[in-house]
């Protein structure tokens, strides 16, 4: 039964999405305030997080800023502006997905998940080799999710931006449009905005390049879309 943390300050919402996702088999815990949220985050069970953005004394942009630092738990934006320029700064700060309210709690059961099928959910990690692919200096571990350094440091990822990356890994030296990486990475029902994929792009480069105003190893193809240019790439 995967674990979601509900993260909203509202009684009543709290009351009617717990009750909804414990009919369809989630284990739920609540949290009205970001200590709360951090303290059930940091048990290390928790599955998911599906954080409000407009809570009354915080700020849940800058709670999802903070989980992503110290966690790699998918975490879900619940937010009652549907502007586009909203939904772009929810990725900057590493959200996994955003649901506008009002919504169909039919729908944010799919986008959860969507979401848990990206990233690993419960369980042990089986023993013995792992798909690996090895590109310069780095390392994507596809069964634990994971992107290590030469030197085997740990580099956070969002679940959105391990699957960009690794869509990336998959079609080297190709160039993929925005639209062709919304529907590797993400599926082709997910919503496309072509701006989330720049949003991505950019947050994978500050953690990649070396000088990620002048890009490498992601490259821009004018008016077509990315190109991801390692190196060397293999698979191990």
């Amino acid at each position: 039964m995967p674990h979601l943390l509900i993260v909203d300050d509202d009684t009543e919402i709290l009351s009617l999405l717990t009750d909804f996702f414990r009919k369809h088999s989630h284990t739920v815990t609540v949290a009205e305030s970001g200590a709360a949220m951090f303290a059930a985050i940091e048990k290390g069970d928790v599955d998911l997080v599906i954080l409000d953005v407009m809570l009354r004394q915080e700020d849940g942009f800058s709670l999802c800023r903070q989980a992503r630092a110290a966690s790699k738990v998918p975490i879900i934006m619940l937010t009652a502006m549907g502007d586009l320029t909203d939904r772009i700064v929810g990725l900057e700060v590493g959200a996994d997905d955003y649901v506008t309210k009002p919504f169909d709690q039919r729908e944010l059961l799919a986008r959860v998940k969507a979401v848990l099928r990206r990233s690993p959910v419960g369980g042990e990690i089986p023993d013995g080799p792992r798909p690996m692919i090895q590109f310069d200096a780095w390392r994507l571990d596809v069964t634990r999710r994971e992107l290590r350094s030469s030197d085997d440091t740990l580099v956070v990822l969002s679940g959105s931006e391990f699957d960009l990356l690794l869509t990336f890994a998959e079609h080297p030296k190709r160039i993929l449009t925005r639209d062709q990486l919304l529907d590797l990475a993400r599926g082709p029902a997910h919503d496309a905005y072509d701006r989330s994929i720049d949003t991505l792009v950019s947050r994978l480069r500050r953690k990649l390049e070396d000088d990620p105003k002048a890009p490498v190893l992601i490259r821009t193809v004018r008016n077509e879309g990315y190109m991801f240019m390692p190196r060397s790439i293999r698979r191990c």
